[in-house]
């Protein structure tokens, strides 16, 4: 057989390795040529184009050392904080959030713009694009990108949200495309899990980690899963889809349609659904947080089916990806350590234990927020190049 000789142009290869100095910075935070060259490999005047190329483009920002070394100190580089921005847009079912940050994926103060969701989807693109409108406006920097993160499945040729079993005004739509339309933004759809797992890995539960899996127990049960450094995303993009795995067919009826999916049981939405028929009366979170601070606050029984469901499956996902890590990311359940720690003793008992023995649960350390951004900073670097690792 002949081998094939692949032929990288001068131009794709520069782009390759702003790319991997992009990335390097992402991962690592501010350093000088010197560190890059030595880390990267590449040589000292392909570094010195690379990065200046970028602080053109205005991604990345010269600073001075906080602690300048002896004689002449070099300058660091860094993701930009001012001259480029990117904004993250989380849609959920009661309230949605518009944030903007820099490229180093820090959020700004006083930028955060929150609303109620409305109950259609002309009403809520219209709100959602009124917000962007208003924290562009209120921001200096050049606009490279938007964060849309959904809790549904999306097709990834269309970047279309398939079906949203808890938020059905979105089904069929392409809301990031929709919006680009309007703000003449570059804005891409995202999955939340999938948005997680790399806020995680970039500054959560996760940092260094290349084999790690993301429970969302908020509204939804989803999965998000990085496997050898690699989001897995599946054929159409839909994969992690854990919480309509159905484990009790005569069981309480699911947003999408069947009754008895793991998510009726295993999230902060089926605790307080458990609590609030307990006590007769519907109740937030807010309420539930109190009567749950109670030493004898009456809600063992549902606080440990809760917890032995998103122990089932976490289990089904320890047995089947061999995690370093399963993060569990909640709004209401695992905030409380004992109640984290009553999923760990239910994994132990529904899990293997020769895979358990090399696995962690932790509580993330991130927000979807957070996610929105990193997520749209994870699209635009891996548009900028391919990477030899994507292949």
């Amino acid at each position: 057989m002949t081998a094939r000789t692949i032929r990288v142009e001068p131009a794709l290869l520069r782009k390759i390795n702003e790319r991997r100095l992009l990335e390097y910075l992402q991962m690592n935070g501010p350093a000088s040529r010197a560190m890059l060259r030595r880390r990267s490999g590449l040589t000292a005047p392909t570094v010195s184009k690379a990065i200046d190329s970028l602080l053109e483009r205005g991604l990345l920002e010269e600073v001075d050392p906080e602690q300048p070394a002896l004689g002449r100190p070099g300058k660091l580089v860094r993701m930009a904080t001012t001259s480029a921005i990117i904004v993250g847009v989380l849609i959920d079912v009661r309230r949605c959030t518009v944030v903007v940050a820099g490229m180093d994926g820090r959020i700004a103060d006083g930028h955060t713009r929150r609303f109620a969701t409305p109950d259609s989807y002309a009403a809520l693109l219209a709100a959602i694009e009124t917000e962007c409108r208003q924290v562009l406006a209120e921001s200096p920097g050049t606009a490279h990108g938007v964060g849309v993160v959904v809790n549904a499945l999306i097709t990834t040729q269309e970047h279309r949200v398939a079906s949203c079993a808890n938020l059905h005004i979105l089904d069929g739509h392409t809301p990031a495309h929709d919006l680009e339309s309007r703000i003449d933004v570059p804005c891409r759809l995202l999955k939340a899990t999938a948005a997680l797992c790399l806020s995680e890995r970039a500054a959560g539960a996760a940092v260094g980690c290349d084999d790690f899996a993301l429970l969302d127990m908020t509204t939804g049960l989803g999965l998000g899963v990085i496997s050898g450094g690699t989001l897995v995303k599946g054929r159409s993009g839909m994969a992690g889809e854990i919480g309509h795995v159905v484990v009790d067919p005569e069981g309480s009826l699911c947003g999408c349609g069947n009754r008895g999916c793991l998510e009726t049981l295993a999230t902060d939405a089926a605790l307080l659904r458990l609590m609030s028929t307990r006590i007769g009366r519907e109740i937030d979170a807010e309420e539930a947080r109190r009567l749950l601070a109670q030493p004898d606050h009456g809600f063992a029984a549902d606080v440990d089916t809760v917890a032995r469901h998103v122990a089932l499956a976490a289990s089904m996902v320890v047995n089947v990806f061999n995690p370093a890590r399963v993060v569990i990311h909640s709004d209401l359940f695992a905030e409380d350590e004992q109640r984290l720690a009553a999923i760990r003793s239910w994994l132990e008992r529904l899990g293997l234990a020769a895979i358990l023995a090399d696995c962690t649960l932790q509580r993330s350390r991130t927000s979807k927020e957070q996610a929105a951004v990193s997520g749209i900073i994870h699209e635009l670097t891996h548009a900028w190049a391919p990477s030899f690792r994507d292949g």
